[in-house]
Parts: C-alpha cells; structure tokens; sequence
C-alpha cells in the first residue's frame, strides 16, 4: 500500500509539473512573456539545472528587456556550472542593447574556449548560429577545423555562407561534403536544389554548375558526373543527363536502372525525342527481356503516334513481329494494349483490338496487369458507344483497386462517360469527388470538368452549348479529328452563353497544334490570354503558346515572356516547374 500510494503522489506530481509546463508554453507562445516568466521561475525553482526552462527564463527576460536581469541570471549560472555556450548567451545580451564592445569582448571569450580546446567548439558554433551570429559561427567552426583537421564541418559552414550570401563558397562546402561523405548526399541536394529554384540567385545554377564541371574535368571520377546527371535532371534537361548517364554506362556497365529512370522521366514530361534516343540506347545495350520490351513499347507508341495510314501496314508489321518475338505473355502486356489500341483508334478496328484484350485476359496476369487490360477494353467500349458496357469495366477497376491511382484513373473514365453520353448531373457528382485525388493530373482534370459543367449549367439550364461541347468532346476521344473541329467552330460560332467560350477556344487551339496548323493554334490562344485574362485556362493558353514558339517555331524570344508570365503571375498552375525550367533554358542558365 505505501508503494501504491508513492507512486499515486509522484504521478499526480508529474501531472500537475507537465501541466505547469504547458500553460508556461502557451503564455510564451502568445507572447505574454510577463505571465511566461513568473511560469518558468517557478519551473526552474523545482529543476534548477534544467537548461530549457532557465533558456525560456533568459528568453523571457530579454523579451521584456529586462537586460539586467538576464545578466546578472546569466554570469551566475556560467560561475556555477562552466558552460562556455553561456559566454555566447551573455554576448548576445549586450548585443540586444546595442552595446556591441562588450558583446564582442564575451563573443571572443567563447572562441577562445575553442583554442584551449576545440570539442568546445560543439557547445559555442550552436548558440551562435541559433542567435544568428553568423560571421562568430563561422569562426568558430574554421578554427576549431584549423587546430583539429579530424573535426570536419563542411555541411554546417555551407548553411552559414547559404545565408551569408557568398554562395560561391556554400556550392565548394557543399561539393566537398557531398564527396567525402556520399551518405549526406541527400541532404546536400535538397539544399541546393532550394537554392536552384529561387528565381532571386539567377547566376546560381551557371555557378552551381561550373563547379561540378570542373571537378569532372579534373578527377574524372564518375561521382562528378552522377552529380551533373542530378543538376541537369533538376533543369529538365534530359537530354545534358543522358550524356552524363552514357559517360557512367560507360566505366560502370553493370549500372544501367539509372538510364531506365532517365527515360521515364523524360517520357512522362512529353520529351519525345529524348526519351526515344534513351530507349534506342537501352535496346542497344541490355540483354533484359522486360527492359527491351518496355523501350520497344516506347518506341512503337511514338510511331503509331505519327504514322499516317499509308504506315499503318508497316507499324502492324512490327508490332506483330515483337509480339511473334517476345510472345504473348505477360511480359509482353504493354506491346498487347498498344497493339489493341492502334487497331481500335488508329484503323478503327475495335472488333480486332478486342480479340487482343481477351487473348490477353486468359493469360495469368496480376491484379494491376488485369486492369490495365480492362481498362484498354473499356476505352474500346467506349469508343463504339457501348457506354453502359464500359462503365461496367472502369467499375470493376474502382472496386479492386480502391485508393489507388489505377483506382482513380478507372473512376475519372467513369465520370468522363457520363459526360460523354450527356448524364451530366451523374459526372458532376464523380468529379466532384475526384477533385481531392491523390495525384495531381487526375485531380486537375476532375476540377476542370467539374467547373466546365457547373459554369454551363448554371448560364444555361437547357445545356444547349454543353451538350454541343460534349459531343465534340466525344469525337476527339474517337480520334474523329475533322468532325470534332467542326462541330467546336459551331459552337463559337453560335453559342448562347460567353461560359463555353474560352474552353471552346482551347479546344480548338490544341486540334490545330496537333493537326501543325501552329499560327492558327496561337490565334486561338491569344484570344483567351486577351479576352479571358481571369479565366481559369489562361494559364493553358500562356503554356501552348510558349511551347509553340520554343518547340516548334523555334524563336524563344516569344516563347520567355509567355513562360515569365507563368512564373509570375500563375505560380498555382501544374505547368509552373515546367515554365520555370524552360524559361531558365531559354534565358541561358543551363547552357554548356
């Protein structure tokens, strides 16, 4: 029972002291440091050596300037315990009253507790840099290296240059860092990659990069071209890292993922040509069955892209040989999907695209491989008007993968079906829900449905114009080029409310880029950035502009100021980092 009742004083002990120390916090943290102090006192009365709560003391007293009383709090708890951070601590309270002699008098103290010796130096380099002392943090850290070369404290000192401005020496602590001790990499790159993105520092990334050059060119040691593939990738510069990648390829044969990745990496961000380039390289040079067959998938994709139909028998050819090459297994799936939707959209054969898909689903495939050929099955579907069929495909998808990205892709097509067929209120509600995705691109397309239905309805109770605009929509989806195009100039043409305009006008400008007709494409891109500068697909309109001048034109001159409009005016845009990279290509930041 004595036990039981010990231990019943000593929580409720500690109960009312964590307490005490929460209502302490909470005065401090709103700044009623009058009531924080009396708090804290007391805290330190029952604690004398908790250096928190005397710090919190001291913090509070120096709030309330209340500088004598920090001295006298301070000097005597430096004559009791011998802690030279609190020589830093008395320095900085004269510094508060402007007296900087004696500040600086206290500030050499605590450096020469470093000279007598230099492990001190983790007690004194903290304080000052906590209290942004920088040029005394500094200092101490360079000495104590000086007198002991094992203390080492590169990463510490490239942070005090980084805020010192002299970032020239910051990239060398860095760099230095980064090769001594690989394992802080990380940390090191996402602290110069915080720097490459401040559009403030434009000579940054030219510095940045001459350095790694440099180290390159004088070691030669593959690290220095790992760390170049890394910059390039930051700029988007797929092309620069692949350069970088070939020369590792070269020297390490065994290490090729890192040319996979870079290829994927430059597909996803529509690099075509790079992309294509990788993927040749990686056919050249991998015996790896799935690794061939993924860049073959690329490849094909590219020319069934382009292909005109007098190609289409040469494109089948090649796609029938891969498959007689590699067989139909499951291996194989992608080249199966693409072979099903070149028949179906490109020859409009959706009978000989299906027969593919069933092949394909008697095969032993996983549960993400499943619906990838359902969901290929149930564009099909969809393609021939078969609507109810095909949202019973995408369902089955939703079911199994719930929470997933394939998940949500399935249930945008659901919703994208409903709009399609006109069941608008049904797509309204599904878009609803996946405006709050987990990723980006299906949550951004979500959105723009959702407020293309909502505008439309709200104008227009009939949906006159939207049920013009779906169908048009439709015939996109079925590759109907020259009818959709026709039935979007309709629409400008005679459209009752001015809500469908500005989609309308991005509609069109996006089937003349694709058909290469580019300065009418641009025409209908200006008329959104003049006429709709509020909307919400200016920011599209700015983009495609920029991208036609810089990719297609080729006169960036037209191109920057549309990507600088970007960086300034629309930093919520998803082609914000895409912009922002361009536009430091085409400004010079990243040439060799």
């Amino acid at each position: 029972m004595k036990k039981l009742f010990l231990f019943l004083v000593l929580f409720a002990m500690c109960s009312v002291f964590a307490q005490n120390e929460q209502l302490a916090q909470n005065y401090f943290d709103k700044g009623d440091y009058e009531k924080a102090v009396i708090s804290y006192e007391e805290l330190l009365k029952n604690q004398p050596s908790n250096g928190l709560y005397f710090q919190k003391v001291i913090d509070c007293y120096q709030q309330l300037a209340q500088y004598d009383k920090a001295e006298k709090a301070l000097t005597a708890r430096f004559e009791k315990f011998r802690q030279y951070n609190l020589l830093v601590e008395i320095g900085y309270n004269y510094q508060l009253q402007k007296n900087e002699p004696e500040a600086k008098k206290y500030y050499e103290k605590a450096l020469e507790t470093i000279k007598e010796n230099p492990s001190n130096v983790y007690m004194v380099a903290s304080v000052f840099e906590r209290k942004v002392v920088l040029d005394y943090a500094l200092k101490a850290y360079e000495l104590a290296t000086s007198l002991d070369p094992k203390l080492v404290f590169n990463y510490q000192t490239a942070l005090i240059y980084g805020q010192l401005g002299n970032t020239d020496m910051m990239i060398e602590r860095f760099l230095e860092e980064a090769y001594k001790n690989p394992q802080n990499n990380i940390g090191i790159q996402n602290q110069l990659a915080r720097f490459m993105t401040e559009d403030a520092e434009e000579s940054f990334n030219a510095d940045l990069k001459k350095a790694l050059l440099l180290r390159a060119q004088k070691s030669q040691d593959v690290f220095w071209n790992q760390y170049l593939s890394w910059f390039y990738l930051q700029q988007k510069d797929y092309a620069k890292a692949f350069i970088q990648e070939k020369a590792i390829y070269k020297r390490n044969p065994e290490t090729f993922s890192s040319i996979v990745n870079l290829a994927q990496m430059a597909m996803d961000d529509n690099e075509d040509e790079t992309a294509g380039e990788i993927f040749a390289f990686v056919l050249e040079n991998t015996q790896d069955i799935q690794l061939q067959i993924q860049a073959n998938t690329f490849l094909m994709t590219m020319k069934t892209e382009k292909s005109q139909p007098k190609d289409y028998p040469l494109v089948n050819a090649e796609l029938d040989a891969l498959l007689q090459q590699y067989g139909v297994i499951p291996f194989s799936l992608p080249l199966q999907l693409l072979q099903a939707h070149f028949l179906t959209f490109s020859q409009n054969n959706p009978e000989a695209g299906k027969k593919v898909l069933q092949n394909a689903l008697a095969l032993q495939l996983n549960k993400y491989q499943e619906a990838d050929v359902k969901m290929e099955l149930a564009d099909i579907l969809l393609f021939e008007e078969k609507y109810n069929q095909a949202l019973i495909y995408y369902s089955q998808i939703e079911d199994d993968l719930k929470n997933d990205e394939v998940g949500h892709e399935a249930s945008l097509k659901a919703a994208k079906t409903s709009y399609f067929k006109s069941d608008f209120e049904w797509a309204q509600k599904q878009f609803k829900e996946l405006k709050s995705a987990s990723s980006q691109l299906i949550a951004n397309d979500a959105l723009e449905y959702f407020l293309l239905i909502n505008d439309n309805t709200v104008s227009d109770s009939t949906q006159t114009d939207l049920k013009k605009f779906a169908r048009a929509d439709y015939l996109l989806y079925q590759h109907k080029t020259a009818e959709s195009l026709a039935l979007f100039q309709e629409i400008l043409k005679s459209h009752k409310t001015q809500e469908i305009e500005d989609v309308t006008l991005l509609r069109l400008g996006r089937i003349y880029e694709k058909n290469g007709d580019y300065a009418l494409a641009l025409q209908q891109y200006q008329t959104i950035i003049d006429k709709f500068a509020e909307g919400i697909y200016i920011d599209e309109a700015l983009y495609f502009s920029a991208e036609i001048y810089n990719k297609q034109l080729k006169d960036p001159e037209k191109a920057k100021p549309l990507y600088e409009k970007i960086l300034f005016s629309h930093q919520d845009s998803i082609y914000f980092i895409d912009a922002r990279a361009k536009f430091r290509q085409l400004r010079g930041d990243t040439n060799s």
